[in-house]
């Protein structure tokens, strides 16, 4: 099924599994709205009885925002959760997947995974989703709890170019930078347009990451949010926690730890994400 260039996909485990209710309904509504008047079409993607759809019912966001039991849903999950009919919520991998199965180019999250602290196995199977699914993707980097450095390398090497967005560094989620290099820098949606173009005409596969950095005014400095990070991280490694365990809890922890700082900073990034790929569609359709 096709899709108008002007598209923008948005996740929703954001809905199910981000904040509570009412402030993750009143979310996903702000980022279709702010994609809305960036001039593009919103599609929150998501799964209901087993069926996948790219283009949430207002009544469909509102039952993920209060349904107990949505699974969260990876690229190993979609058989399971389309063979049992149940409800899930897509992360980016599979937000990524179901986009590009509906003729979507341009996607809206907040930050991937990637390469977990202290163990480089632990590997979030949001890159290697990059690495083969043709898909823009819009975030303020990868999480700050990751380690973005390892993170940076595995994209290196499976060939994902990583674009600044008005920025030379990879921006560290809640922090503006990393003073980690990005592989170029856009100051236009229009160039990240071309980018996109000359790859898919080269034949070349996977995604392309644009990193945006959060903006000025909800930014944490690195200074203040790393020592919340490593005692939230040294605390999940003495629960023995692994994998999709780990996530949720470094989050919820930071929440607490920042005095909810970090949940705002979470809100103004992602309406901002979604800003610049409602412009980054545009670029695109302005350009077929």
């Amino acid at each position: 099924m096709s899709q108008p260039t002007a598209t923008v996909a948005l996740e929703s485990t954001v809905i199910s599994h981000g904040l509570p209710y009412p402030d993750n309904l009143a979310l996903a509504r702000a980022m279709e709205s702010v994609v809305r008047a960036g001039g593009a079409e919103p599609r929150t993607i998501g799964i209901l009885g087993g069926e996948l759809i790219a283009g949430l019912s207002n009544a469909q966001i509102e039952y993920l925002a209060t349904a107990p039991n949505v699974r969260k849903v990876s690229r190993r999950d979609l058989p399971i959760v389309a063979a049992r009919k149940l409800d899930g919520a897509t992360t980016v991998a599979t937000t990524m997947w179901i986009a590009h199965r509906h003729g979507i180019q341009v996607f809206a999250t907040g930050g991937i995974g990637g390469v977990h602290r202290g163990d480089g196995t632990d590997i979030s199977a949001d890159l290697p989703e990059l690495a083969q699914t043709p898909v823009i993707v819009v975030c303020a980097g990868a999480k700050a709890i990751l380690d973005l450095p390892a993170t940076l390398e595995y994209l290196e090497t499976h060939g994902v170019t990583v674009v600044g967005y008005g920025t030379d560094e990879f921006p560290a989620f809640y922090s503006r930078g990393s003073g980690l290099p990005v592989d170029v820098r856009c100051d236009q949606a229009a160039e990240v347009a071309a980018l996109w173009q000359v790859k898919r005409a080269l034949g070349l596969p996977g995604g392309l990451l644009v990193t945006v950095p959060v903006p000025p005014e909800a930014e944490i400095p690195a200074g203040v949010i790393e020592p919340a990070i490593a005692r939230a991280v040294a605390e999940a490694e003495a629960q023995g926690l692994r994998s999709a365990q780990v996530t949720p809890f470094l989050l919820g922890r930071l929440a607490e730890l920042t005095g909810a700082a970090s949940v705002r900073c979470n809100v103004a990034l992602l309406k901002n994400n979604a800003r610049a790929a409602a412009a980054i569609a545009l670029a695109l359709q302005a350009e077929t």
